[in-house]
C-alpha cells in the first residue's frame, strides 16, 4: 500500500504529469522514497505522522487553490472523503459528488466509464441524475462528444419487482426533459450495452444497445463488483477518480497496482 502510493507519484513525475506535496510521517515518506532511489528533497513534504490528520491538511490545501488534484495514499476512503465534504472548505458546489472508473481492456481499444462503484451506495434518482451528468462532463472532457449511456438493470423491461429499472425508465426521460448532451438509454443489461450482437440476437434497437461509452449502475455494489471482475480476472486497468466537485479526488484501492494509480492519476488531470 504506501510502498505503492510513493512508485506511483514518482511514475506521475517522471511521466512529467505532477509536481507533488506530500502529507504524512517524514520519516516513512523519506524512508520509503530512498527504497526506490528517488530523491524527493525538492518537494514539499508536510509532516503529520497522524494518519487520520492528513486529510483535512491536503483538503484545506486544495480550498486555497494550493493544490488542484487530491490523491488518496495509505489512509480510508471515508475519512478522506469526510474532509472533502466540510462544507466551510467550498470544495463541492450544486453538484452531488460521484465517482467514474475509466476502463480499458487489451483486446478492446474502445475504454469505457462506469459510475458510481464507490462512493454513492444506493442513489435515489435525485442522485442518479448528479451521477450521470458528471459522468457526462467527464466523457466530454476525454474527447467523446456525445456519450452513449446505458442505464444498467437486470432487464431490458420496466418491472415493479426490480425497482432499478424503474429508475432507469425515468432517468432516461428526464434525461432527454433536461436536454443532457448525450444519448441515455434503460434499462439495459450489460450484455445489450457493450455487445451489438447479443443487442441484435434479443432485438434490442436503440442507440445505445452495444455501443455504450457509460454504463451507469444502480448501486455502489454493482459497479464495485463490475470493476474489480474486470480487474482480476480480464485485466483491465481502471482508472478511478471522484468528479463534481472543485477538485477531483483520486481514491484508488490500497490493492491496486502502481500502473492503476498512476492511470487515476491522468484520469484526474483529465477531469480538472
Amino acid at each position: 500500500g504506501k510502498a505503492v502510493s510513493i512508485e506511483s507519484a514518482k511514475q506521475a513525475v517522471d511521466e512529467g504529469l505532477i509536481d507533488p506535496i506530500f502529507i504524512g510521517d517524514q520519516k516513512i515518506i523519506e524512508k520509503l522514497a530512498s527504497e526506490i532511489k528517488w530523491d524527493i528533497s525538492k518537494y514539499e513534504v508536510i509532516n503529520e505522522p497522524i494518519e487520520n490528520n492528513t486529510a483535512p491538511i491536503a483538503a484545506k490545501l486544495a480550498s486555497e487553490g494550493k493544490v488542484k488534484i487530491i490523491v488518496k495514499g495509505h489512509i480510508h476512503t471515508d475519512i478522506l472523503m469526510k474532509a472533502v465534504l466540510k462544507r466551510d472548505l467550498n470544495l463541492i458546489g450544486k453538484k452531488r459528488l460521484s465517482h467514474v472508473w475509466h476502463m480499458t481492456l487489451d483486446k478492446n481499444d474502445k475504454p469505457f466509464i462506469i459510475t458510481d462503484g464507490a462512493l454513492n451506495v444506493l442513489p435515489k434518482l435525485e442522485t442518479k441524475m448528479h451521477i450521470l451528468k458528471n459522468a457526462v462532463d467527464f466523457a466530454k472532457r476525454i474527447g467523446i462528444n456525445k456519450p452513449k449511456v446505458s442505464v444498467l438493470s437486470a432487464t431490458e423491461e420496466v418491472l415493479e419487482s426490480v425497482p432499478s429499472s424503474i429508475d432507469a425508465k425515468e432517468l432516461t426521460e428526464r434525461a432527454k426533459k433536461e436536454g443532457i448532451d448525450a444519448d441515455v438509454f434503460g434499462p439495459m443489461a450489460f450484455d445489450n450495452s457493450v455487445s451489438e450482437n447479443a443487442a441484435e440476437i434479443k432485438g434490442i434497437k436503440n442507440t445505445v444497445a452495444g455501443k455504450a461509452d457509460i454504463l451507469l449502475v444502480p448501486n455502489v455494489e454493482a459497479g464495485n463488483g463490475l470493476v474489480k471482475m474486470m480487474i482480476y480476472f480480464m485485466g483491465a486497468c481502471a482508472a478511478g477518480v471522484v468528479v463534481g466537485g472543485k477538485v477531483p479526488v483520486v481514491i484508488t484501492s490500497r490493492a491496486d497496482s502502481a500502473p492503476a494509480r498512476l492511470a487515476s492519476i491522468a484520469a484526474a488531470i483529465v477531469a480538472l
